[in-house]
């Protein structure tokens, strides 16, 4: 049996079992890879590309509807310069090259994040391959830019200040539902896992009020060495978990 043929059977036994609606993603270890085998870092992030690759077209055959990948955070800022600069490039890149495959994949690209903060080049790519896709039906693909989950909760608590403000919402109408509905990601269900390569224990302002109830998956697999082999472990692994919500299941296990 090929591998690609060991991939789908596996892909066909775990769609007989639960199947996360929304998995979330904190891509790490671009950077080492590229360190380990003595290149520049950018080569850790083109590395990486591939791998978001991979796994696009792995939770599209399980059939996910909504993923979420941590490309730029709002501390990236301060990573050199000239690293920052070949991250929006690479980015360009990747929106130009994949349109057409995401297109005929039926894949919804939204980007989410201060999208205004970044490069005119990037704001530009990002609003034609977003207009283009935005009728479609099949994966929702998110892509965190220019992104902080603390930054985006004060986004939200600023906009229904200023309804309450406004008088077009009272103080006792603010609840956990309002509030999610002013998050950027207002109109999706909120994750059910959590992917973290690189060896890395924590979240790193990665979707913060969205991931109360997440299951979380870490790795110390490099992102660009993160293959269907790897997503399809943590499937498996989330399968036998048993989500409770803070309450007890049938056989009363808390």
């Amino acid at each position: 049996m090929s591998h690609a043929d060991a991939i789908e059977t596996r892909i066909n036994q775990l769609k007989a079992g639960s199947i996360p609606r929304h998995i979330g993603i904190i891509m790490d270890g671009n950077g080492r890879w590229a360190t380990l085998r003595g290149l520049a870092r950018l080569k850790g992030h083109r590395a990486g590309v591939e791998a978001v690759d991979r796994v696009l077209e792995t939770v599209m055959a399980l059939g996910v509807d909504y993923l979420t990948v941590y490309a730029f955070s709002t501390e990236n800022w301060k990573r050199p310069t000239a690293e920052v600069r070949g991250l929006m490039a690479l980015l360009v890149e990747y929106l130009d090259a994949k349109l057409d495959k995401l297109m005929a994949n039926g894949v919804c690209l939204k980007a989410i994040g201060d999208k205004a903060g970044l490069p005119e080049k990037v704001q530009a790519s990002l609003k034609r391959v977003e207009e283009k896709t935005k009728a479609n039906t099949g994966l929702y693909f998110n892509i965190a830019l220019n992104y902080g989950g603390r930054q985006e909760i004060v986004r939200a608590a600023r906009a229904l200040a200023e309804e309450v403000q406004a008088g077009s919402r009272s103080l006792e109408e603010i609840t956990e539902e309002s509030l999610a509905d002013k998050l950027y990601t207002a109109g999706q269900p909120d994750p059910d896992f959590i992917i973290r390569s690189s060896g890395e224990f924590r979240i790193s302002n990665f979707m913060l009020w969205q991931m109360a109830y997440a299951e979380l998956w870490l790795t110390d697999t490099l992102w660009p060495d993160f293959s269907a082999d790897d997503l399809l472990d943590a499937i498996a692994d989330y399968q036998k978990r048993n989500r409770r919500f803070g309450g007890i299941d049938a056989k009363g296990k808390v």
